[in-house]
This record gives C-alpha cells, sequence and structure tokens, in this order.
C-alpha cells in the first residue's frame, strides 16, 4: 500500500504488473469465472515476497481492546480484505470465563482463536489482527470472510449476556461493518450455530438477538469520531 503499482498505475504513466495481472485478465474473461480468477490472483499477489502489509506489534482494530495475541497456531496471516472480503461477523460464546478464552487462545493446542473476546463488563481483548485469519467458524470459507468475536459466558445462563457486554460488542461489531462496508443484518452478522457444517450451538436461545441488532443500528447512526470504533 502506497506504492506506486498498487493503484494500478505505476510511476512515468506506465502499468503496473499488478494492473496488467488483475485488470487484463479481468477484462478477457466474463462472469463467474472472471471474478473468480481475479480474487485468486489478489491472494496471490499480497502472497508474493515483499507484499505484507505493515504490522506493528500490539496494535489493536478497534479503539480500548487490549491486545493479548494468539498462539500462531490458531490463525494464519493475511492481507485481508485484499486477498479476502470481509463481509460477516460471527457471534460466539465461550462456555466458560473470559480469562478461560484467553488462556486457550494463547494454547498452540486449542487449534482455535476468535480476533476478539467481549468480557461480561464490556472489556475487548483482541487476539488476532483483522488482516488475518482466525480459526473459529469451523468452515474455511467463513473464516476467510468473517471477523469473530467471542463472548464471555455460558450458552444456558441467560444471566451471561450483561447489558455492558452486549453495548460493547455491538459498538465493536459496528465498527467492523463501517469499516468493511456490509450491512448490519442478520445474513452478515450471525452465530456460530450458523454457519455451515458447524457442530455447535453458540450464541444459544438466550442471546438477544433483536437487542443486540438494535444496538448495533444504533451505534452505525452515531457520527464516528474515533479511529477504529
Amino acid at each position: 500500500m502506497g506504492e506506486a503499482g498498487d493503484s494500478g498505475q505505476a510511476a512515468g504513466g506506465g502499468f503496473s504488473r499488478r494492473a496488467l495481472l488483475l485488470g487484463g485478465v479481468g477484462t478477457a474473461l466474463a462472469g463467474g469465472a472472471a471474478y473468480a480468477l481475479h480474487d485468486d490472483l489478489l491472494r496471490w499477489w499480497w502472497r508474493l515476497p515483499g507484499r505484507k502489509k505493515p504490522r506493528t506489534d500490539g496494535a489493536v482494530d478497534y479503539g480500548g481492546a487490549r491486545w493479548v495475541p494468539a498462539a500462531t497456531a490458531n490463525w494464519r496471516q493475511a492481507d485481508r480484505p485484499d486477498d479476502y472480503t470481509i463481509d460477516r461477523v460471527v457471534v460466539h460464546v465461550v462456555q466458560g470465563g473470559y480469562t478461560d478464552a484467553l488462556r486457550v487462545f494463547q494454547s498452540p493446542l486449542h487449534g482455535a482463536a476468535a480476533h476478539y473476546v467481549v468480557r461480561k463488563d464490556g472489556q475487548v481483548a483482541q487476539t488476532v489482527r483483522e488482516l488475518d485469519v482466525a480459526y473459529h467458524a469451523g468452515n474455511r470459507a467463513y473464516n476467510e470472510r468473517s471477523i469473530g468475536i467471542e463472548h464471555e459466558g455460558f450458552v444456558d445462563r441467560p444471566a451471561s449476556f450483561t447489558p455492558a457486554m452486549y453495548a460493547s460488542s455491538a459498538r465493536l461489531t459496528a465498527g467492523i461493518c463501517r469499516r468493511y462496508g456490509f450491512p448490519a443484518d442478520r445474513e452478515h452478522i450471525v452465530g456460530h450455530v450458523e454457519v455451515p457444517g458447524t457442530d455447535h450451538t453458540d450464541p444459544g436461545p438466550h442471546w438477544n438477538w433483536r437487542l443486540y441488532m438494535d444496538l448495533v443500528r444504533a451505534e452505525l447512526r452515531r457520527p464516528t469520531s474515533t479511529p477504529g470504533a
């Protein structure tokens, strides 16, 4: 990003290799096949040596979050949304506490992590960068296109889901919708139970979807003032 070739036109008026690969192939083909090839080439481009986006140790995507990095075995490096479109939030419930979630995400033996964990009092931890693909949904395509948000609590305990948790999580989800330009609806904000092929039941029958979606949409109506909010 920020290099002349990234915008498709190189310095001096010539065209970059990326423009020739992506634009040229895209115009030569038509329909779904062209779109799929375009998407594959984008992913290939961002895997070339030297194409990795800059990363700052400890930096978070959501203002106010704590950075608590997950073990590298629980996610894989990517350059989203340039290599994979982000158009989903997947809502999870830990079946345990906030510290339990952070502990298992830091274990390389666990094999899974979400991007964020939300505590009952509204505290948010980020464990995987939004750039990267977290192993949270149990479905590769959903992992590649989504942000996963874990919530402290148990699916069979209604008291797990506090007003502070709903409000904090809604602000987080609204910020994700803004950043990636997808609508705040139940097609794009889903529970883990709704991911194709999953055997999970979270967030469960006591998660108040009507309240949650109302809060997300209310946040989106507010003017933005803080980066990452």
